[in-house]
C-alpha cells in the first residue's frame, strides 16, 4: 500500500466492506445451520466465494479490497464470537424503513470480563492477501458497537462497575488485534461506527435520556474509546471510521445529519479519515464537513448500496462539488454509503448492480482526482 499524503483518504475510490454473498454461499450458510454440511465443506465453499469476490473487486478497478466479509454472519457477529466474555441478547432499538416497517435485531452483550483469546480478523486478511496485489482492508465493529444497543443493560450486573472500565478492557482487545494484523502485513483497518451516527437522531437521543443516560456524555465516551482502541498503532497503518445509520435488507436504525457529533468526532478521533453516509436526505447536508481538520480525509458515501438505480457521473460530480463548499475537494474520495450485505441475506440489489456501482466509484474518482 502506497502511503497517501496526510489530508486525503488512502484511496480515492473505496468501499465499506460487506459485499453480496453469491447464491452457493448463502445456501451453504443455511445448510450448515441445518446440519446438512460439515465445517470442511462450508469452508471450501466460503474460500471459493472469496476468491470470486476478490476477482470482482479487481474487475471494478478498485485498488483496495477485502473478502466481502464472507466469513461473517453479520459485520459485528464474528468479533463478538471470538472475544471471550461476549454474548448476544435482544437490542433495545429496531430497524425501520420509510414506510415505518420495523424489524427487531440482536446485539452484543457482556457476560463476563472480556479479553482477546486469539485472532479475530487476522485470518481473513491472511487468506486474501496472497490473492491480490491490491491493498487488503480489514473491517471491525467500532468499540461503541459492543456497548450501545442494549442501553444501560449492556453487561451482566457486577461485571463492570463503570463504562470506562469496560472500554479499558475492550481497548486491549483492539490493540492486540491491530498489532497482530500489522505483523501479518495489514496496513488498513476500518472501524464501523453506528452508535455515534445514531446519536445524531433526536428521537434516539430522547430514548437514551429516557434510559437514564446522557447522549453527549456517550459521544465523548465513544470518541475516547476509539482513541484507546487505535492507540499505539504504527504510523503507517491507516485507520478509517465508517459512519453508518444501520443497514439491514435496506432498512436503517436512525436518521439525522452529523451536526451533534461532527466537531467532537472529526477533530477528536485520532484516525486518518472518515467514510460518511450521504446517500439520502436522512444524512443531512454537507455543512458538518467544515469541522474536518485539514490533515484528515473524507470518503463520501453518495452511491447507494440499497437501491439498484445506478447514479450518473454528472450527479456524483455535482454532489462532490457541493461537498467542496465546506471542505477542500482534495481531501475527498468516493464510495457506496454502506456495505451491500451487512448480513448474509444482503440488500435488495443484484451482483450486477453491485459491480456497476463499484466501477462507477472508480470511474468518477478518476475523472475528479486522477490520482
Amino acid at each position: 500500500m502506497s502511503t497517501a499524503p496526510s489530508g486525503r483518504p488512502p484511496f480515492r475510490a473505496d468501499h465499506v466492506g460487506s459485499l453480496l454473498r453469491p447464491a452457493p454461499l448463502r445456501q451453504a450458510w443455511k445448510a450448515r445451520s441445518a446440519g446438512q454440511i460439515n465445517e470442511a465443506d462450508f469452508e471450501r465453499i466460503t474460500n471459493e466465494a472469496i476468491r470470486g469476490v476478490v476477482t470482482l473487486q479487481e474487475q471494478a478497478g478498485l485498488q483496495v479490497l477485502n473478502d466481502g466479509e464472507f466469513r461473517r454472519g453479520s459485520y459485528w457477529l464474528r468479533f463478538v464470537q471470538k472475544t471471550t466474555g461476549m454474548g448476544i441478547r435482544p437490542a433495545v432499538f429496531k430497524f425501520r424503513d420509510e414506510s415505518d416497517n420495523v424489524v427487531e435485531f440482536t446485539a452484543p452483550h457482556v457476560e463476563k470480563k472480556i479479553h482477546r483469546s486469539g485472532p479475530i480478523t487476522v485470518d481473513e486478511f491472511r487468506f486474501v492477501a496472497p490473492l491480490t496485489r491490491a491493498t487488503v482492508k480489514v473491517t471491525m465493529p467500532s468499540p461503541s458497537t459492543l456497548h450501545f444497543w442494549r442501553g444501560t443493560s449492556f453487561a451482566e450486573p457486577g461485571t463492570y462497575d463503570t463504562d470506562e472500565a469496560f472500554f479499558a478492557d475492550l481497548s486491549k482487545v483492539f490493540q492486540e488485534e491491530l498489532a497482530e494484523l500489522y505483523a501479518a502485513g495489514g496496513r488498513y483497518a476500518q472501524l464501523d461506527e453506528v452508535p455515534l451516527a445514531m446519536l445524531c437522531d433526536p428521537d434516539i437521543r430522547d430514548k437514551v435520556r429516557a434510559q437514564g443516560s446522557d447522549p453527549d456524555r456517550l459521544v465523548d465516551l465513544y470518541v475516547d474509546a476509539i482513541n484507546q482502541a487505535v492507540g499505539g498503532r504504527p504510523a503507517d497503518m491507516k485507520i478509517g471510521i465508517h459512519m453508518c445509520r444501520g443497514n439491514f435488507k435496506g432498512k436503517y436504525l436512525s436518521e439525522g445529519g452529523y451536526g451533534d457529533v461532527a466537531e467532537k468526532l472529526f477533530k477528536g478521533a485520532k484516525v486518518d479519515h472518515f467514510l460518511l453516509e450521504y446517500d439520502t436526505p436522512r444524512a443531512g447536508d454537507f455543512s458538518p464537513l467544515r469541522h474536518v481538520p485539514a490533515d484528515k480525509g473524507v470518503v463520501l458515501g453518495i452511491v447507494s448500496s440499497k437501491v439498484a438505480d445506478l447514479e450518473s457521473v454528472d450527479f456524483l460530480r455535482a454532489r462532490i462539488d457541493d461537498a467542496g463548499r465546506f471542505i477542500n475537494v482534495s481531501q475527498l474520495g468516493l464510495s457506496p454509503q454502506c456495505g451491500f450485505a451487512s448480513t448474509v441475506a444482503g440488500n435488495p440489489v443484484t451482483e450486477s448492480d453491485q459491480l456497476a456501482k463499484l466501477a462507477r466509484c472508480v470511474e468518477v474518482a478518476g475523472k475528479v482526482w486522477g490520482d
